[in-house]
Order: structure tokens, then sequence, then C-alpha cells
């Protein structure tokens, strides 16, 4: 009789096996044993559900014959299931199927169109846009009684940090979006028994690495990954209300009346729109103040269809009565595309109707980067040239996680989601400045050795 031999789970490794919410995300270091749950998993739903439909994704296939495909040929006797080389299957006795696909970029979606998966795998997360999880989310479906679930694997890190990190570490929760759907379950490399006996130098290669990977790696941490573009980005609580050490800060009750007020757009039909609205004091320190963040194409989000005529309606109505706009000059720069019209009417268009104008942004993006940079660099006493409101929360939940891109190694992988970090540097190129001297380029601890912000508190 033919027998799948399969290793003894972990602990960790057995939750991820037996959790039944609709969306479960199991990992968060190197070495977890996250690519042996996904293969366990996948065996056991198809033996014991004859018939169910099932898919495992990677970002390329040559990952997914390395880390999949051949294991799974190892194990499984062809008197269970036989894979097909030409359709990329393991197709069983009983009717059940497991697929192997790739997603690379956004086009490679276009071959799961009108194709419905029971169960969905989707191996590393963090390497796919939300965008991608998003069309994959639609394609979990089907008129039977199997489970329709997707089991996501993930590590700290990649264009993917971001909307993974919301979702299943932060928690953080759209309206639509529901808290008893999500699970995640951390795997560290020290969970994983089976890899420490067979090699016991692992923790120390993970322990040999820069500080920044390690923390990752070993320890899981979702707040700091390798190749973040914004390192210097602080949110420290301690300076709130200061603004030392932080690019965070309370909002203010009011703006002064002679400060200059700004404009900027990002426009996106099937990504997110940004508009946010910024002020300049008397030294050239900016401040976002206010921000409107949605999509276009898509309501599931916030309810709301974002059309055009839409967002240019709420961004007028926003001016004329919110105390920080109402009665202000306001001067707009935006994304250059938004003049393009396909269609007889531009989007620039559209807002002229509204009596929103806009100038052209520069769109020079490693110009922009560098601005971006400059502007959140401290000075040796703890201030930056850039500050965010804490109601800023498209910002604040998507720049700090961008990272480089693979190609373009100098700029951000703009396959993640940049509408905030687009416009804002459209915004800084308006009102370019040079790197200061005596800056601090990282983040200084808060308990830095002359303890600023406790005598600061102390001398209140």
């Amino acid at each position: 009789m033919a027998v799948i031999n399969l290793t003894e789970p972990s602990e960790k490794q057995k939750l991820m096996l037996t959790d039944t919410h609709r969306f479960v995300a199991f990992g968060g270091a190197r070495g977890g044993g996250k690519s042996w749950a996904i293969r366990f998993k996948a065996i056991f739903l198809a033996l014991f559900n004859p018939g169910i439909r099932m898919l495992i994704m990677r970002r390329t296939y040559p990952e997914l014959l390395n880390n999949h495909i051949n294991p799974l040929k190892k194990i499984i006797p062809k008197a269970i299931a036989k894979y097909n080389g030409t359709e990329k299957s393991y197709k069983f006795k009983n009717g059940s199927v497991i697929e192997f696909g790739y997603c690379d970029k956004e086009g490679d979606l276009d071959r799961y169109q009108g194709v419905e998966y029971d169960v969905i795998f989707i191996d590393e997360a963090t390497q796919m846009t939300e965008y991608m999880f998003k069309v994959m989310v639609a394609c979990n479906r089907g008129v039977n009684n199997f489970p329709k679930r997707i089991y996501l694997t993930c590590n700290p890190g990649g264009r993917g940090h971001a909307w993974v990190k919301r979702l299943f570490v932060d928690r953080n929760f759209l309206p639509t979006e529901r808290a008893e759907d999500y699970s995640f379950i951390q795997s560290l490399v020290t969970d994983n028994k089976v890899l420490m006996a067979t090699n016991p130098d692992y923790i120390a290669g993970l322990e040999a690495l820069p500080e920044k990977k390690r923390k990752a790696w070993l320890y899981g941490d979702w707040n700091v990954f390798e190749g973040q573009v914004f390192e210097e980005f602080r949110d420290n609580p301690e300076g709130y209300d200061t603004g030392l050490w932080t690019h965070i800060i309370n909002p203010y009750e009011e703006i002064p009346a002679d400060w200059k007020i700004y404009r900027s757009y990002d426009f996106g039909y099937a990504k997110p729109f940004s508009c946010a609205w910024w002020a300049v004091d008397y030294d050239g320190v900016v401040y976002r103040i206010l921000e409107l963040y949605g999509c276009v194409s898509n309501e599931a989000n916030t309810g709301v269809k974002w059309t055009p005529a839409k967002q240019f309606e709420k961004i007028r109505e926003m001016e004329r009565t919110h105390r920080y706009l109402r009665g202000k000059h306001i001067r707009g720069v935006a994304d250059p595309a938004i003049w393009n019209a396909e269609s007889g009417e531009s989007v620039a268009d559209t807002a002229a109707k509204y009596g929103i104008y806009f100038d052209k942004g520069d769109n020079e993006r490693i110009a922009g980067l560098m601005q971006m940079h400059y502007r959140f660099a401290f000075d040796e006493n703890g201030k930056a040239m850039m500050y965010i409101f804490r109601n800023c929360k498209a910002f604040i939940r998507t720049v700090p996680q961008l990272c480089y891109s693979d190609i373009h190694v100098e700029d951000i992988d703009s396959d993640q989601e940049d509408h905030a970090y687009d416009e804002a540097r459209y915004f800084c190129m308006t009102r370019p400045i040079k790197p200061r001297r005596n800056i601090k380029s990282r983040a200084v601890d808060v308990d830095d050795p002359l303890n600023m912000i406790a005598d600061m508190k102390k001398a209140k």
C-alpha cells in the first residue's frame, strides 16, 4: 500500500495545520518551517476532501520548483497522485488537485481570471502587493462544501511588508474587514526542532547578520527590515508633544494664519489615490496636516466609489469647511499624468470644474526621494524638517514600510503602496532644501546619554 511519510510537525506547525480562520498567516522569521507546513496542509486537505481544488503560489516558478514541486515529488507516491509538468499540477486519485502558480508582476494575474480555488496557499506573501492578494482573494470561491481559506507564509520585509503587517501583526482593519477572519501564528527558527537538530549552526548564521536583517530574520521583528528606504523615520510617542526625535506629532488646534498651505495629489484608478494638505512654518519646516485617501474603482474598503468627480467634490468641501483650510490660499501640485486626456477630459480638467487647480509636479524620482531624506533627517537637537500629524494614517501606515527596488536599486519598489509617498515627494520638490549639517541620519534612541526629553519634561 502506498504511504506518504511526513515528519512530525512542530507545535507551531500544528497550530497552522489546525487553524480554521478564513485567512491564516504563518511565520514571521527565517527557518520556521513555513514551506513544509504548506506542503503538509495541502496533502492533508487533498486526501481527506476528495475533489478539492487548491493552489500553491510563489513569486516565481523556480521558487515553486525548488520549494514545493521537487520536494513533493519525493514524498507523494504515484499510486496516490501524479504530477503533470505541462499543467503544473498534482492530480490525486480521489479527484483532488494541487496546482502551482506564480505571480511576480500584476500582469501575471491575468491567468487567474475566472478561476476558482477552494484553498489558496501564498508562500512568502510579503513578496506580493496587496492588489495581487486581493485578486487572489476573489479567486477563493466555489459552489461546494469545501472550506474556503487562504494560508499565507511570511517574513518581515519585501514589497508586501506593509499590508501583511497591517492585517496580521498590527490587526489594523478597514471597515469591511472582519477581525475574526484573520489569524497570525508566529514561528521562529527555535520552533523548528528538525532544523535545529540537522543544522545546529543555522542560528549562529542568523546571529552574524547585520542588525536589521538579524532582527527581522531571527526574531521576527516587523518594525525593522532590510531594504527599508526611510530607516530614519521615527514614530516616538514620547515626542508627540515636543517634536523631538519623532516625525509623528499631535495635530495642532489651529494653523497660524500666515503659514503657507499646499495641496499634493496622486491619482490612482485600480490603485488608491492620495491627497494631502501641508503647512509650512516660518523656518521652512513642513507639516502634513490632513489627507484624503481612497480607491477609485473599489468600494469595498471605504464604501465610497471615489471617482475623480467624487474626489474633487470632497476636496472642495474640506477646503471650504475645515478649520485648517477655510479661507486659505492653497497651492496645489500633482502627478503630471493627470493632464493626460485619453477619453476627452483629463483628471486635471475634472478638478478644475470643482475649482481645484494644480501645478505639474516635478517627477524626478531620485531627487524627490532625496528631498524626503533631507526633511526626515534630525539635527543635533532632535528636530526634523518634516512632521506628520497623527491623523494622517495612510502616510504613517505606508511610507515607513517602503523598500528599495530589486531592479532600480537606488529607487523605491513602485509595486508597493506608494501613493502617499508619491504626492509627498511632489510637494517636497516645490520647496527643495539642501542637506543640513550636523544631522543624525538615523533615529536616535530615546534613552540617549543626554536624556534630553526627560530633562525637558522636568523643566516644564
